[in-house]
């Protein structure tokens, strides 16, 4: 099984408002970009989108470690908030209706695909991956502002 690492972030200027996010995919000496963004969008689901179009991107099931700034990904799949959410008919602790259902319904789909670890980084800070994430989607929002 091919082991791949990923960085990913997500961006939005305004909350809701124009979205970027990013991806960034290592096989061996490979590296390959992913990114998009919204016209109107929130920054967890940029996050979120980050996150599935990287893995949309592999071609075969693998060995994925992705890195994020997103406590709110992060911790719904380290956590297992997803198990949680999906056995209480996706409402959370708070017993409201789990924002972003459509997003972690494909995220779920592509993590029982892989076998995918998630580490947290430390976002805005020394991580040279993630800060290029960063500069990516932020790019996105300007392309999305420019049109």
């Amino acid at each position: 099984m091919k082991k791949i690492e990923i960085y990913t972030d997500g961006a939005c200027s305004g909350n809701p408002g124009p979205g970027g996010y990013a991806g960034i995919l290592f096989y061996k000496d490979n590296k390959k970009n992913v990114s998009g963004g919204e016209v109107m969008t929130t920054n967890n689901r940029m996050e979120l989108m980050a996150v599935i179009k990287s893995l949309e991107a592999l071609k075969e099931i693998c060995d994925v470690t992705i890195y994020t700034d997103s406590a709110y990904v992060f911790n719904a799949v380290e956590n297992d908030w997803l198990t949680s959410w999906q056995n209480n008919n996706w409402k959370g602790s708070n017993k409201k209706e789990v924002l972003n259902r459509d997003l972690w319904e494909i995220l779920i789909k592509y993590l029982s695909m892989h076998k995918v670890k998630f580490v947290k980084v430390k976002g805005h800070s020394d991580n040279k991956y993630n800060n290029m994430c960063d500069e990516m989607a932020r790019g996105e929002i300007e392309k999305i502002r420019s049109n």
